[in-house]
């Protein structure tokens, strides 16, 4: 079913939506795995972006949530996506000013 890692994608956000964070982040990877199976590749720049989404709300290591963005920008870049890039950057931005905003409220 080509829609099906949209309609996965979907579930992913509602569960992250009800606080359940971690079920998203394994919606996401159900996602990805359906996108790498089927073929189907349009949604695979939004799927690692709401991977770093995901994985900043568990809390993950930021190198593996900028990673996450990182590679949507390059796979929308790549699919010449502009609406998928602009996403996949702004997201990547909030994160970066949230990792900031932290670091700066350390005392020291």
């Amino acid at each position: 079913m080509l829609g099906l890692p949209y309609l996965i994608a979907l579930k992913a956000e509602a569960l992250q939506r009800a606080g359940r964070a971690s079920e998203a982040l394994e919606a996401i990877r159900d996602a990805e795995a359906e996108t790498n199976r089927s073929g189907v590749r349009w949604l695979s720049s939004e799927v690692h972006r709401l991977r770093g989404v995901f994985l900043a709300r568990t809390g993950a290591h930021e190198t593996q949530i900028a990673d996450s963005f990182r590679v949507a920008i390059r796979i929308a870049k790549q699919q010449e996506s502009i609406s998928f890039v602009a996403r996949a950057e702004k997201s990547y931005e909030e994160f970066r000013s949230l990792v900031t905003f932290r670091v700066s409220k350390k005392p020291g």
